[in-house]
């Protein structure tokens, strides 16, 4: 998943065709409970966003600013605890009574829809609206449909209009029961049926985009005015409250106003002079305005990681990087405390693929296989061993900053290595399809992935042999490693919710790929948390994939 994207890029999804199968910790100590006791209820807080939401239409929405509300809106069977770090990588049930039953195969997902549910508008909540939700992302076109219709047995068959209806999935009205057969075993499918285009709406809902006029949903809030690229309004779901739904929260701010302000130093600066109360997580603070953000409002900003992986790749397949020890000075020479300077300090140095709130990520205790300071000497003398000093190297790059200064640093890093090392920087929309494609066949350049939902299989979706292709290709370095792919058969098809028995497996593969120096991981994202002083900052969540959990905002 590329910044700013919520689901796998349509991009990523197109890999998943060919797939077996995008740390979260933070500054902040709060977790949440089901309820809102123990803070201020009530009132009124202004949240500012960069870049309007794609759609507000769940089945639709595609970005982050379209999940930050759809989450709390559009609860899905399956959804994630509240919590910040780790803990909110947690799938939890969300309208079903409890996490799916999974059959021995891989191939068959049982559930239960809660009794009793009812819409925001009172209609009542059916399991017979699940098979429909789907139906209606696959019909509207949502950018992800692929992870419904390339796993769910008759998706396919009803996307292309060669069915009426989904025969994998049966839905039983009167007793709540719901059954989900695959076509094939992947383990990350409770995560698909977290995905806020997941969350249910009534049956009859209509086929089109519905942004404009949101259907109702079942959760904390609800859109009560939406006002085209310029902003829309949560109010709280008097009903949500009646259904006692464990470890989903009601909610303290009776309303949400959202603005879109697409000048972020006009954004920082409200919220800095308490003018708005939220600065959208998503957006780059201005690095002008930090220090004085940094000395005037400490208390109310932090930087929070999220699981995500900031690295350079290194196509294995063409000189000078199909030379290990090439590869292997890469890593032993890049200084990733330099790259953290250049990001403003929102960046935390990492050597791992798997970061830090993904099962599986070696932690600090593992030793990085290269070190953690850089050796430019050593790395020197690897070049020369290796026989590739003097190759000539194109180094591709976006325009955006910081990525540009990343480049601009990696380039000179490689000159001063002893290749002849040039630039090649691309326009931030075409950036990743040209990079993609086996024409352009890159050796080397800037990439990143932030996950799409919290599981090893969805990051090393990136190192899958399986994965690489003429166009919309994500395994730049072109890896395609028998030991990989023989784990990758072995731990894909293992359920989200039993990822945990396998996380030393994952531990172990993950420290393998960083033996080989198939890339040079540098850092995770961190993301800014920076509100106003009218809200209560400890409490409130700051989620790894959702990012500001509104349902924790509260007034001081």
């Amino acid at each position: 998943m590329r910044v700013r994207t919520f689901g796998a890029t349509a991009v990523a999804v197109a890999l998943l065709t060919v797939a077996a199968g995008c740390g979260g910790g933070g500054s902040n100590n709060s977790t949440t409970s089901s309820g809102s006791s123990g803070g201020t209820a009530g009132g009124t807080a202004t949240v500012l966003m960069g870049t309007a939401p794609d759609y507000l239409d769940p089945q639709l929405g595609y970005t982050t600013q379209s999940a930050e509300p759809d989450w709390i809106i559009y609860t899905p069977l399956l959804t994630y605890r509240h919590a910040n770090g780790t803990s909110g990588g947690q799938l939890i049930p969300g309208l079903a009574t409890a996490l799916p039953t999974v059959s021995r195969d891989g191939l068959t997902y049982t559930l239960t829809l809660r009794r009793g549910l009812t819409y925001s508008n009172g209609t009542p909540v059916k399991a017979s609206d699940f098979p429909y939700t789907i139906m209606r992302a696959i019909r509207v076109n949502w950018g992800g449909k692929s992870f419904y219709t390339n796993y769910i047995a008759g998706a396919s068959a009803y996307d292309g209009g060669r069915a009426s209806s989904i025969s994998g999935i049966q839905a039983d009205d009167a007793t709540g029961r719901i059954t989900i057969r695959l076509t094939q075993p992947y383990g990350a499918f409770a995560n698909v049926l977290a995905f806020p285009s997941s969350g249910l709406v009534p049956r009859g809902t209509a086929m089109r985009n519905l942004s404009n006029t949101p259907p109702p949903g079942v959760g904390p809030y609800k859109y009560s005015s939406v006002s085209v690229n310029r902003g829309f309004t949560l109010t709280r779901n008097a009903s949500f409250a009646r259904f006692g739904i464990p470890n989903i929260p009601t909610g303290h701010l009776d309303t949400i106003r959202v603005t879109i302000v697409s000048n972020t130093q006009s954004e920082a600066q409200q919220v800095l002079n308490n003018q708005a109360d939220v600065f959208d997580a998503g957006d780059t603070l201005p690095p002008s305005l930090l220090p004085q953000i940094e000395s005037q409002a400490s208390s109310r900003f932090a930087r929070v990681p999220i699981p995500s992986t900031y690295y350079f790749f290194l196509n294995v397949t063409k000189p000078p990087f199909n030379n290990a020890k090439a590869r292997q000075a890469v890593n032993m020479a890049i200084d990733r405390e330099a790259m953290v300077r250049l990001a403003s300090g929102f960046l935390k140095p990492t050597c791992w693929f798997l970061p830090e709130g993904i099962v599986g990520h070696p932690g600090n205790s593992v030793r990085c296989p290269y070190g953690t300071t850089p050796d430019l000497a050593a790395a020197k003398r690897l070049v020369q061993q290796s026989g590739t000093a003097g190759t000539a190297v194109t180094v591709w790059g976006e325009q955006r900053s910081p990525r540009r200064e990343y480049v601009d640093y990696y380039t000179d890093l490689l000159n001063k290595l002893g290749f002849k090392a040039q630039e090649r920087i691309v326009s931030d929309t075409v950036y990743f399809p040209t990079i993609g494609n086996a024409k352009t066949d890159p050796q080397t350049g800037f990439a990143d992935w932030i996950q799409d939902f919290p599981n090893p299989s969805d990051f090393y979706l990136l190192m899958d042999g399986r994965s690489i292709q003429p166009t919309n290709n994500q395994n730049f370095s072109k890896v395609n490693d028998p030991h990989i792919q023989g784990e990758l058969n072995r731990l894909n098809p293992v359920p989200a919710t039993q990822l945990n028995s396998v996380a030393n497996d994952w531990s172990t593969l993950d420290q393998y790929t960083a033996s080989r120096a198939y890339v040079a991981v540098y850092g995770t994202e961190t993301m800014p948390k920076f509100f106003s002083n009218r809200l209560d900052f400890g409490a409130a969540v700051f989620h790894p994939t959702y990012l500001n959990d509104w349902t924790s905002l509260q007034l001081r």
